[in-house]
């Protein structure tokens, strides 16, 4: 088990435990390299366990570090990888946009998540390879209603031609961030100053480097629904 603070986390103001779960095949090792490496694999085998990298971004003014953790899709890995849902604040969830089973299985992995992870854990479904649009097989308004129906986040990416995911990470954690440290403002502050520090947050934009443009706001969260 990786330790949340070391030596080279002097200087982090939030630490993030994200996940990633869905069907194995789907990509989710290519998203996450693609996101924190800016590097694709053409032959990448199944992950094997769970395995993470890190990244920090600037927002607010503030580093925020996000250790993402890449999990196996196969069920054989189950008893495994639901064991490090535990402390997580956010998770992408993904499908393969070719593949309507990877879609299927989502309702599952999202019951895995509400089992075994904090019941206010953030969801961005993410159906992944829209390079392959000419074979999709899930179309977007059945996902977008899906998303919508779950209270999730939802976008389309494409790892190997990196369409939109930064946009998949950084929207995530820039929920993420809005959510916790808005917790933070509210615990800290008197309770006879609560009414203000909540109109000021209305105001309050979360800055995130290199986020790529299409992202909409939906009514009750940030949502990159309508980019389609």
């Amino acid at each position: 088990m990786a330790q949340w603070q070391s030596d080279s986390d002097e200087g982090i103001d939030y630490m993030f435990k994200i996940v990633m779960i869905g069907d194995s095949g789907v990509g989710k090792s290519q998203l996450l390299n693609r996101f924190v490496k800016n590097e694709f694999y053409m032959k990448s085998k199944p992950t094997i366990g769970v395995e993470f990298l890190t990244k920090t971004v600037v927002m607010d003014h503030k580093l925020v570090k996000a250790q993402i953790w890449d999990t196996a899709g196969q069920e054989r890995y189950q008893a495994i990888t639901t064991a490090y849902y535990r402390g997580a604040t956010g998770a992408l969830l993904a499908y393969d946009i070719t593949k309507r089973q990877s879609f299927d299985h989502v309702e599952k992995w999202l019951d895995e998540l509400r089992i075994h992870a904090d019941k206010n854990i953030i969801v961005m479904l993410v159906g992944n390879k829209s390079d392959l649009s000419s074979s999709r097989a899930v179309p977007v308004e059945v996902a977008r209603d899906f998303a919508q129906q779950e209270d999730l986040f939802f976008i389309e990416t494409s790892a190997l031609d990196s369409s939109n995911v930064e946009s998949a990470f950084l929207g995530l954690l820039s929920q993420v961030y809005r959510t916790v440290s808005k917790k933070h403002i509210l615990v800290d502050a008197p309770e006879s100053n609560w009414d203000k520090v909540n109109l000021e947050l209305e105001g309050t934009k979360i800055k995130v480097p290199f986020q790529e443009p299409g992202c909409q706001n939906a009514k009750r969260r940030f949502s990159c629904c309508n980019i389609f």
